[in-house]
């Protein structure tokens, strides 16, 4: 069952790139703000995660569903997969409710 977890945050994050390109919302309707966006998003979370693992707040677990790799110290790669889903699931939402609210103020 290892890399069950991963497998499951690349497919969620492929279905955030497809709603994403049917509707136009992050990367299709400004990529260069976009992509900055995401990165200062991961940058922001990661530094956050590392802050947390040397105070010792934040801790790695062998999981069954896990892959066991670890891009450094108690951060496995799960976490940074989470940390660009999470990012790109709030990138979308924001212009998805800016986009709403738009279309309602033109009503």
């Amino acid at each position: 069952m290892s890399g069950v977890y991963a497998a499951c945050l690349l497919v969620s994050t492929a279905c955030l790139v497809l709603l994403d390109m049917r509707f136009a919302l992050v990367f299709r309707r400004r990529p260069v703000a976009s992509t900055v966006a995401l990165i200062v998003g991961v940058v922001f979370f990661a530094a956050w995660d590392a802050v947390g693992i040397g105070l010792g707040v934040f801790r790695h677990l062998d999981s069954r569903w896990a892959t066991g790799i670890l891009l450094a110290p108690e951060f496995p790669i799960e976490e940074l997969l989470f940390l660009i889903f999470l990012t790109y699931l709030t990138l979308i939402l924001l212009s998805g409710l800016q986009r709403w609210r738009e279309r309602k103020d033109s009503r």
